[in-house]
C-alpha cells in the first residue's frame, strides 16, 4: 500500500506500507541471510540450531535487514502505482516497524506542476534596423586599416604615428630597473606608457634626442616608483606613419570577397553585413525580452534540486571556458575575489529563470501538441554533425534521442510563442 503527499517546492513524501505475508516473508528471508554469518562456539559458521541463532539476532536487526534488502523494490513498485518520477535522490525514513508491518517514507522532488497563461500575444519588441552611409564608411575605414602599410617619414611625429626609440629612465640620477629598452616601437596616442611620455614625443623627428621629465602615478605597481619624479632619456631612431590604401576598385578587389569588383560592390557588401549583424543583435534582444515576459507568466513550485543542478551546469560551462584559456576555477575565484559559494549565489537568479523557461516551453509544447518529426530529428543530427565535423553515426551514439527531441520541442515551442507575439 502506498500514499503520495506533495509538499512545498514540489517535494513530497511517498509512504509505503509493507504488511501481512509480504512483510513476514521479507523478515524471514532477512533472518536466514543474517543466520549464515552467525558464529557460535562449538558450531560451524551458519550451522548452529535455529533456536540458538534466534537469540543472537534481534528483531530490530531482522527488520532493518529486510528493509535494506527490499526498500528499492518496494519503492519502485510504489512509484509505478502512483505514476511518479523522482528528479532527486529519494531519502528513506523508517516511520514505524514491528512484527506486523513496516511503514517507510521516501522523500524526493518531482517535476513541478506548471501553470502558464496568456502566452499568446506577448510583445516582441524588435528594434528598427538602419544603416547609414557613415556606418558603411567607418566599417570600410577599419578594413583599410588592416591593409595599411607603414612608411618612414622625415617630418615631425604626430598622434597615430609609430616612433622607434631607445630609452632609459633615471630616478635621482640613477637608472632604475625596467626603465630601459632599445628599438622599441611606440604608437603615439596608444597610452601604453605613463602619462606624459607619449605626449612629449609628439613633434620629434628621426635622429632627435630628448629628455622627458615625468612623474609616475601614485598607484603605480612598483612601490619604489609610486609618485616618483623621473627623467627618461630618449633617442628617436625612426618615425613611421600608417598609410591607408586608396578606396578604389583595386582595393575592393584586393579584399577577395565574393562578387566584389568595385567600390559600389564593396559598399553593398558592407551594408548587408552590418544589416545582418544588427538584425541578429536586435533579434537576440527581442528574444530575451520575450523570454522575460514568458517567465513572468509561469506559476510553479520549483524544487531546489532543479535550481542547484542548473547552477552547477552553468559553473561547469564556466570551467570549460576557463580551461580554454589555461585558467583553473580556483585561479578565477582568486582573481575575482570570490568564494565558491559566492559564485554559486551569483548564478542562482539566472538559474531560476532558465529552469522556469524550460518548464514553460515544455508545458506549451504539451498544450499545443508540438512533437518533432523524424525528419526534423534527422536534420538536427546532421546540423550537429556538420557543426562539429563528425560522422553522423558518431553523433547519434553520443546524443540521446530523447534529449534531442526535448530540445527541439522546446525550440519549436519558443518559435510558436514568437510567431504569435505582437510585433
Amino acid at each position: 500500500m502506498s500514499n503520495w503527499t506533495l509538499k512545498e517546492k514540489s517535494v513530497g513524501d511517498l509512504v509505503v506500507t509493507i504488511e501481512g505475508d509480504e512483510w513476514k516473508k521479507a523478515v524471514a528471508k532477512a533472518f536466514n541471510k543474517l543466520a549464515k554469518n552467525v558464529v557460535l562456539d562449538g558450531f560451524r559458521k551458519g550451522s548452529a540450531p535455529k533456536a540458538l541463532i534466534e537469540k543472537r539476532i534481534s528483531h530490530e536487526e531482522r527488520f532493518m535487514q529486510a528493509i535494506n534488502d527490499n526498500a528499492n523494490d518496494w519503492m519502485r513498485k510504489a512509484l509505478d502505482e502512483e505514476g511518479l518520477k523522482p528528479i532527486s535522490q529519494p531519502q528513506l525514513d523508517v516511520r514505524a516497524v514491528d512484527d506486523s508491518k513496516a511503514e517507510l517514507v521516501f522523500t524526493f522532488a518531482v517535476e513541478p506542476e506548471i501553470e502558464i497563461s496568456d502566452y499568446k500575444g506577448l510583445d516582441y519588441p524588435m528594434d528598427e534596423i538602419t544603416v547609414s552611409d557613415e556606418d558603411i564608411n567607418e566599417e570600410i575605414d577599419r578594413m583599410r586599416e588592416t591593409y595599411a602599410e607603414m612608411e618612414v617619414k622625415e617630418s615631425a611625429a604626430e598622434t597615430g604615428d609609430t616612433v622607434n626609440i631607445n630609452y632609459k629612465g633615471f630616478k635621482d640620477g640613477i637608472a632604475f630597473d625596467g626603465g630601459e629598452a632599445e628599438n622599441y616601437d611606440l604608437v603615439l596616442g596608444s597610452n601604453s606608457f605613463i602619462p606624459g611620455f607619449e605626449d612629449q614625443l609628439i613633434g620629434v623627428k628621426a635622429g632627435e634626442e630628448k629628455d622627458l621629465n615625468l612623474t609616475f602615478p601614485e598607484d603605480y605597481h612598483a612601490e619604489d616608483l609610486k609618485g616618483a619624479a623621473v627623467v627618461f632619456k630618449v633617442k628617436v631612431n625612426e618615425v613611421k606613419t600608417k598609410v591607408l590604401p586608396e578606396l578604389n576598385d583595386e582595393f575592393a578587389q584586393d579584399i577577395n570577397a565574393k562578387d566584389v569588383k568595385t567600390v559600389e560592390d564593396l559598399k553593398n557588401m558592407v551594408r548587408n553585413r552590418i544589416e545582418d549583424r544588427r538584425k541578429s543583435e536586435a533579434e537576440a534582444k527581442a528574444d530575451n525580452a520575450l523570454s522575460e515576459q514568458l517567465v513572468a507568466k509561469v506559476t510553479a513550485e520549483i524544487p531546489d534540486v532543479m535550481v542547484e543542478d542548473e547552477v552547477q551546469g552553468q559553473i561547469n560551462q564556466l570551467v570549460n571556458q576557463l580551461q580554454q584559456y589555461g585558467m583553473s576555477l580556483t585561479g578565477y575565484l582568486q582573481m575575482m575575489g570570490q568564494t565558491a559559494d559566492q559564485l554559486k549565489d551569483s548564478y542562482r537568479e539566472n538559474a531560476v529563470k532558465t529552469v522556469k523557461m524550460r518548464l514553460a516551453l515544455a508545458k506549451i509544447a504539451e498544450l499545443e501538441n508540438i512533437v518533432p518529426t523524424e525528419e526534423e530529428m534527422e536534420k538536427e543530427y546532421q546540423n550537429i554533425a556538420d557543426m562539429y565535423q563528425m560522422p553522423l553515426d558518431d553523433v547519434k551514439k553520443y546524443i540521446d534521442p530523447e534529449m534531442l527531441k526535448n530540445d527541439l520541442k522546446n525550440q519549436r515551442a519558443f518559435d510558436f510563442v514568437k510567431e504569435n507575439a505582437r510585433r
